[in-house]
This record gives structure tokens, C-alpha cells and sequence, in this order.
């Protein structure tokens, strides 16, 4: 049976499969019941299933042939955000969702498994379904640390996201870099405290940290090339108990994120000109500071020849050159962990509609998606794939 007729059969389950993802979102590290219905759906599948990074999933397709490996990839984990969508598929749980399309992602690649399964005795290598965990918060790492590049050793990957500013019909893909580095930032401002009306005996940790949100924006400014997009985002700040009290200590946290790649040729890692601010500003208002970079991961940088893969069958699918656009999102997304390591492509399948009311960003209360995507979705894995490994 022709592709786009196989996926068509299976709309109706791929629909269900992520309302159900919807309806129980789990927080990254926490994907138990996640992990447990995309295990027994893919050993269903007659896949070889095994657990890694405590909730993560892989599933191993063996082609009948020798040749090399494939990784697709779905992330799994939803986001602490209440939702406001009235839907009958709703979230469950108080003050979770699947507010980033991660629902979407893992029915299309769990349908695409089902199918890419029909022609295992055909294919000329193997394919890594890949279910990870705690995207948010750089799950791909330790699933790379226990092994998930080998046996069989992966030669390329392949993901894709749900995107609600692209319409549902459209596609993005972009040789080089695609999604943007990230870097979390935790930070203590460490005053003294004291009386509002005697600010002279104190050491004012609120002044020192509003000093350093404006201080920072020098970075990417007047300090890295324009032509180098850098932004420099505080999304938390926290400090004091009362109107009249001035505190020990204020907690900043936020995200530094680039568009190209940070290494060793690197003049000077953002980090580091954070730091050389952060440490300079404190010195100023006499305050003392910790630093930390919980997370990280690098610039997502899209393999030219796998791009071209993906933009050759998303003018099949699409019907054409015309619904495929190019750009770089400035959206963190560690799928870049993989692409770092072997060549990879990383892209957007558009699942905005103005008229459904599913044009919400992402991280919203109600993000929603276009289920028609779904489908474009699952044909592009499957076809990407089959023609990977040497399938016309």
C-alpha cells in the first residue's frame, strides 16, 4: 500500500494516541506512565525495547540487510503550566500539559514505527525509534552517556518539531544552523540586610541585581557581532519578604541562548562575558555573587546533505518547493546533542490554523495544535527514513 494511504488508515489512532499523551502529561524525569504505553506499543510493533535515563525509551528496528543506523527521535516531557484550553482531552493534572507539541511528537513517531515495521525484511540498515525524556531540561545527554549511540553505532538522526507559527501545510528546513544554543543561568546576589530607612547600614542585593539585568544587555550589544543573533532573557527574579525590609539575598534565573556555534574557536563563550559582568557589577555595590549553568546544550547546526534529504521529500509530501521555508529559531532544543555528534537534520512541520484557534505559541496555557499535522508528520519520518537507508 502506497505511504500516504497507510498513514491515512491510521489517522484515527494516531489522533488518540496523542490525546491520550495530552490528557496525562508528565514532567520531565517523571514520564512513567509515558514510558510504559509507548514501550508496550512498540513492542506490539515486534520492536526490540529497552529503557534508558531512567523514563526514556528506544526501540530498535533490524532491516534484514546490512547498513547503517537511523535515529528519530521524539521528546516526551510536558511543562509545569495549568492549562486554559476547554477541550475534552483536557490535562488532568493541575498545573501540568503538553504545552510544546511533545504529545504530537511522540503518536507520529510511535505511528511511524508501526509502519516503517512493515518493511523490515526491505530495509538496508536499522532505525532507533528514540522517546527521551526531560527535553526541557537536556534529557539527551545522559541518554548519550548509557550508550544510545551504539549498538548498533548510530550514523545519523533525524527529529522534528510541531510548529504553531508555520501553518498546518508548511514545513521549515535550514542547512547549518536551525535552533539555538542554550545555557541556564541560576544566580545569588548576596547583600546585607537592614532597615528601608537606613539603607546606608545595608548592602542593597535588589539595586545590585537591577544594575546587572541592564548591565548584561552590553553582551549582546555592543560586545558580539549583530550578525551573531544572542539574547539574554531573566525569567525569574526573586528577593525580600516585606516593603520595608531590605533582603539578604535576590535569586535571578533565566537563559542565554546563540545562533551559532560555541567552542573552542570561539573568541569568548558567553558565559564568560556574563561572569566578567556579574563579578564586575557585584564588586561595584559591594555584594558577593554564585554563578551556576545547570544546563546546556550546544547551537542546533543542521548537516547539509541531511537537510537537503528532508527538504527533497517535504516537496513529495507537500506537494511542492513552495510550501518549505528557511529559518533558525531562536527556541533552545537539545535535539542538538545528537546533531553534534552525527549528521543530523532537524526540522518544522507547520501545525498553526488561524480558524481552529490553534495559532497559540508555544510554553502558552493554550497551545494547541493542529491535528491535520499529524499526519505530515508521520509521512516525513516515514519517508525520510525508507529513503535513508537506500529505499526509493
Amino acid at each position: 500500500m502506497e505511504i500516504s494511504k497507510q498513514v491515512k488508515a491510521l489517522t484515527e489512532e494516531l489522533i488518540q494516541l496523542r490525546r491520550d499523551f495530552h490528557k496525562h502529561p508528565e514532567l520531565g524525569f517523571e514520564e512513567f506512565r509515558t514510558s510504559e504505553k509507548a514501550s508496550g506499543y512498540l513492542r506490539q510493533c515486534g520492536l526490540e525495547v529497552k529503557r534508558m535515563a531512567k523514563t526514556g525509551v528506544v526501540g530498535l528496528l533490524r532491516g534484514k540487510e546490512s547498513g547503517p543506523t537511523l535515529l528519530l527521535r521524539a521528546d516526551m516531557d510536558a511543562l509545569p503550566i495549568h492549562e486554559e484550553n476547554d477541550i475534552p482531552y483536557r490535562s488532568v493534572y493541575e498545573g501540568k500539559m503538553h504545552a510544546c507539541g511533545h504529545d504530537g511528537h511522540m503518536a507520529m513517531l510511535l505511528v511511524a514505527a508501526k509502519i516503517l515495521c512493515r518493511y523490515e525484511n526491505q530495509l538496508k540498515g536499522n532505525i532507533k525509534f528514540v522517546f527521551e525524556p526531560n527535553e526541557e531540561n537536556v534529557g539527551a545527554v545522559p541518554m548519550i552517556e548509557e550508550g544510545l549511540l551504539e549498538e548498533p553505532r548510530v550514523d545519523a538522526c533525524l527529529g522534528l518539531h510541531l510548529w504553531p507559527l508555520l501553518n498546518t501545510g508548511k514545513l521549515a528546513i535550514t542547512a547549518g544552523p536551525m535552533m539555538a544554543g542554550m545555557d541556564h543561568f541560576e544566580l545569588t546576589i548576596m547583600g546585607r540586610g537592614g532597615h528601608t530607612a537606613a539603607p546606608q547600614s545595608a548592602v542593597d542585593p535588589i539595586l545590585t541585581a537591577a544594575d546587572l539585568i541592564q548591565s548584561v544587555q552590553i553582551i549582546q550589544t555592543r560586545e558580539i557581532d549583530v550578525l551573531k543573533p544572542t539574547i539574554i532573557m531573566f525569567g525569574k527574579i526573586q528577593g525580600g519578604v516585606a516593603s520595608n525590609v531590605i533582603p539578604d539575598k535576590v535569586t535571578l534565573a533565566g537563559t542565554m541562548r546563540y545562533l551559532y556555534a560555541v567552542d573552542e574557536n570561539t573568541e569568548e563563550d558567553p558565559r564568560d562575558r556574563f561572569e566578567r559582568i556579574v563579578a564586575g557589577i557585584c564588586r561595584l555595590h559591594r555584594s558577593r555573587y554564585e554563578l551556576s549553568f545547570p544546563y546546556r546544550h550546544p547551537t542546533l547546526i543542521n548537516d547539509p546533505t541531511m537537510a537537503d534529504l528532508v527538504r527533497s521529500i517535504a516537496e513529495k509530501v507537500l506537494g511542492g518547493e513552495h510550501n518549505i521555508v528557511s529559518l533558525g529559531s531562536m527556541v533552545g532544543e537539545d535535539f542538538s546533542e545528537f546533531a553534534a555528534r552525527v549528521p543530523g537534520a532537524f526540522y518544522l512541520v507547520g501545525a498553526g490554523h488561524h480558524e481552529k484557534m490553534n495559532d497559540s505559541p508555544l510554553h502558552h496555557p493554550q497551545f494547541n495544535i493542529d491535528e491535520d499535522a499529524l499526519k505530515i508528520g508521520v509521512e516525513m519520518h516515514v519517508r525520510t527514513a525508507l529513503r535513508f537507508l537506500d529505499m526509493p
